[in-house]
C-alpha cells in the first residue's frame, strides 16, 4: 500500500471535483471549489474521520468495497479508478467481473438527471450505481452480495422481488427477463459468469427453466411498467434505456407515464427516504 501516493492522489481528486458534478448544491459561502471531506464521506457511505486518515496517510488499507464507493464518490475514470486500487494494495476490478464499477460518464449522467430516477446497470443486471431519487423509488440495491445482485435471480428465487408487479403482469415481465438474458448470453458466449448464473438459476427454479427451454430472445431498450409501491402506491412506469457502445453497462431512466403516477413521484420526493420498508423495490432485470 502506497499510503503517500494514495493521500496525496485522494486529496487532488477531491479539490479538482465540482460540488455540481457530484450532485450537491454550491452554495454562495462555499470557501472551497472542489469537496468537502464531509461529503466525499457522504457520497461513499463512510466516517469522515476514515477520510481525513486516508488523506493524511495514516489509514489502515482500505477494502475493495471501501475503494470502489470513493471511485464513484469522486466520479474517477477507469483508469483513475484502477490507479486508485493499485495504489491500496489491490488488483483493479476485472473489465468483465462482477466486481465492475459504474463508468465515471455514467455517473456524471446520474447527477444530471436529477430529481429523475436513474439507475447505472451491467448487462446482467447488477445495479452498480444510484441516483437520490432512484433510491426513493426503489430502495438502495448496491448492497446485495452474491447471486442476489442480479435481479433475475431474486425474481426467480424470492417471492418478494415480485410483489411490486401486479400479479397479472408477472408472466410478462418474467419473459422480458428471461429472453433479455438469453440475449446476453450469446453475446457473452462462453463467459463463465453467465453460464454459471444460468446453471444455478436452472438449479433454483422450475419456473425459470421452463422458460429459457423457450429460447426467446430479446434485447429491452424500451419499456413501461407497473410498479406497486409500498408508500405511494400504484406506478405507471416509462423506462429508457441508454446502453454503453460495448454494451457492459447501461444507464436506466425512468420517468412518469401519467399524471397520476407523476405526483406520486412528487410526493415520494417530499416524504424522503425517513422509513423506507426493508428490502428494495425491482425494477429492471438484466439489459441490452
Amino acid at each position: 500500500m502506497q499510503r503517500d501516493e494514495l493521500a496525496d492522489f485522494l486529496r487532488r481528486r477531491r479539490e479538482g471535483i465540482r460540488p455540481a458534478e457530484a450532485g450537491i448544491a454550491d452554495g454562495p459561502r462555499r470557501r472551497t471549489a472542489g469537496l468537502r471531506r464531509e461529503e466525499v464521506a457522504m457520497l461513499a457511505g463512510m466516517s469522515v474521520d476514515y477520510v481525513v486518515r486516508l488523506e493524511q496517510g495514516r489509514s489502515s488499507q482500505p477494502s475493495t468495497q471501501l475503494l470502489g464507493a470513493l471511485a464513484r464518490a469522486l466520479r474517477l475514470s477507469d483508469d483513475e479508478r484502477d490507479h486508485l486500487f493499485h495504489m491500496a494494495g489491490h488488483r483493479p476490478p476485472p473489465a468483465d467481473g462482477v466486481a465492475r464499477l459504474a463508468r465515471a460518464g455514467l455517473m456524471r449522467m446520474l447527477d444530471l438527471l436529477g430529481d429523475t430516477p436513474a439507475l447505472v446497470l451491467s448487462n446482467l443486471g447488477e445495479v452498480l450505481a444510484q441516483n437520490r431519487a432512484a433510491v426513493l423509488l426503489t430502495g438502495d440495491h448496491t448492497g446485495f452480495s452474491g447471486d442476489r445482485r442480479y435481479v433475475v435471480y431474486r425474481w426467480f428465487t424470492d417471492p418478494a422481488a415480485r410483489a411490486v408487479c401486479p400479479v397479472e403482469e408477472q408472466e410478462y415481465y418474467a419473459r422480458q427477463l428471461v429472453a433479455d438474458l438469453r440475449a446476453v448470453a450469446g453475446r457473452r458466449s462462453g463467459d463463465p459468469t453467465v453460464a454459471g448464473l444460468v446453471d444455478r438459476l436452472q438449479a433454483a427454479s422450475a419456473d425459470f427453466r421452463r422458460l429459457w427451454a423457450e429460447h426467446e430472445v430479446a434485447v429491452r431498450r424500451a419499456d413501461r411498467k407497473t410498479v406497486l409501491h409500498p408508500r405511494v402506491g400504484r406506478l405507471l412506469l416509462d423506462c429508457e434505456t441508454l446502453v454503453t457502445p460495448d454494451q457492459r453497462q447501461q444507464l436506466l431512466v425512468l420517468t412518469a407515464a401519467d399524471a397520476e403516477t407523476r405526483e406520486r413521484l412528487e410526493l415520494l420526493r417530499v416524504l424522503g427516504v425517513e422509513e423506507f420498508p426493508t428490502g428494495p423495490t425491482d425494477v429492471r432485470g438484466p439489459g441490452g
